[in-house]
């Protein structure tokens, strides 16, 4: 008789609620594992759920095509006692949303998360009485609009959304550009990348006041054929004028981590790796 194995059962916290675009992006990534999302009310309570042992995983949005890169997450990447593990990449589609048999006219107040809105102005340039205000969570502000039943309420949220909560679509794929994509990182609980595999890796570290300090480095990283995906940078708080750099980058070559560490150590302040994984497949 053939054996069925259980399918694994993964806790992941999210910021948001069920229907918001982090569930879908846990759902994609995550599908040879039941997913069970953990709601969180904010980024911070997600690095704090997954520190403590309440969820397995954490997923964190980290940059949007449209809307650009979230800073404040990076400031929790820094502190928190968690790990990059992988990263996901999902296309979002905005839909304007409210009760059955309203329209777009009868609105007067649509309530989305901030990054949401940032991707939907333009929309909106064409009816000026609708004013749009920010809220926790996509999800969250479509299942509010279901809970208080104000047909001059409406929401920006996934379609997923408008489905569990019975809302009507209004208007679909109301973003500015419809190439529209979001990147999501999956946190674990420990600094500890030793055992983590991948061939991308994310850093952080600050440099000297010295001018040109940031070119000495990225000119080692050059020197070693490392490709660089991304560089960020992000003030210190509590150190005016100086700056924290968070990179990405790719293992190619013949080049490894330990390699490249050891030759940008020198020249740099607070080295940490914040990640070691396998790139994620963009859409």
């Amino acid at each position: 008789m053939e054996t069925i194995t259980a399918i694994e059962t993964l806790n992941v916290s999210i910021q948001g609620y069920a229907g918001a675009f982090h569930e879908a992006a846990a759902r994609q990534h995550f599908t040879d594992r039941k997913v069970v999302t953990v709601p969180a009310h904010t980024f911070t309570d997600v690095v704090a759920q997954v520190e403590s042992g309440h969820s397995d995983i954490g997923l964190m949005a980290i940059e949007n095509t449209l809307a650009g890169s979230l800073m404040a997450n990076y400031d929790l990447l820094q502190t928190a006692n968690l790990r990059i593990t992988a990263e996901t990449y999902l296309r979002i589609r905005l839909n304007l949303m409210a009760l059955p048999g309203t329209q777009i006219g009868d609105l007067r107040e649509v309530y989305s998360h901030p990054v949401a809105l940032v991707q939907c102005r333009a929309f909106f340039k064409a009816w000026p009485k609708i004013e749009v205000i920010e809220a926790v969570d996509t999800a969250l502000s479509a299942r509010e609009v279901m809970e208080k039943g104000d047909p001059t309420r409406g929401a920006i949220a996934s379609t997923a959304a408008a489905e569990l909560y019975g809302l009507e679509i209004l208007a679909p794929g109301i973003e500015t550009n419809k190439l529209n994509h979001t990147r999501f990182l999956v946190l674990e609980k420990g600094r500890d990348h030793s055992a983590d595999t991948g061939n991308k890796v994310s850093m952080s570290f600050s440099t000297s006041h010295e001018s040109g300090s940031l070119h000495k480095v990225l000119n080692v990283l050059a020197a070693y054929e490392i490709n660089l995906t991304k560089i960020q940078s992000k003030p210190i708080v509590g150190r005016p004028w100086e700056y924290r750099f968070h990179v990405d980058f790719l293992l190619e070559g013949q080049i490894t981590l330990s390699q490249a560490l050891d030759a940008i150590r020198p020249i740099t302040r607070e080295l940490r790796v914040l990640g070691v994984y396998n790139q994620g497949v963009k859409p």
